[in-house]
């Protein structure tokens, strides 16, 4: 009896690559000539960003420099979720910046119920923040994945554990 194949789908985000993104984007911030003399930081906690700055378009700055600097180092924007921008202390505007990492309950079920519409032979089970798909065939998850890979579910898949 052959024994079945799986993959897990995640979505994780590497910690120590968007430390650096942040890093260089304070770097860009501090050279910037709009940037002269303001008080502009970007804080990178365990699961969030915070953003200072003196205005809305200052904020709004440093989110896009910080976002190509992302890019450029291979972080996937889709796990930024910005909040709203408030006012902090000193005349100064503050914005919080959640990092999501693992797949909510809500896009664990819509990937399962997509893998569910390809009609494959395959199973597909939620597990805490990740999503299992098993099939006796491995041609059935290549197709499972490259289904995925089209699609977009508003947050960065990862394929880990190909077994």
């Amino acid at each position: 009896m052959a024994k079945d194949s799986s993959f897990d789908i995640v979505s994780d985000v590497n910690m120590q690559e968007m430390d650096n993104s942040v890093n260089q984007a304070m770097k860009e911030i501090e050279q910037r000539y709009d940037f002269k003399g303001s008080k502009a930081q970007i804080v990178l906690e365990k699961d969030s960003l915070k953003l200072n700055a003196e205005d809305d378009y200052k904020i709004n700055a440093m989110l896009d420099i910080l976002r190509g600097k992302m890019i450029k180092r291979g972080v996937s924007i889709k796990c930024l979720n910005p909040g709203k921008i408030e006012n902090a202390f000193s005349g100064t505007l503050k914005q919080d910046v959640e990092i999501q990492k693992g797949l909510s309950k809500e896009k664990a079920k819509e990937v399962a119920a997509y893998i569910k519409e390809l009609k494959l032979k395959v199973q597909a089970q939620i597990m805490d923040d990740k999503v299992r798909v098993s099939s006796a065939k491995k041609d059935d998850l290549q197709l499972v994945i490259q289904n995925l890979k089209s699609k977009d579910f508003g947050v960065d898949l990862q394929f880990i554990n190909l077994r």
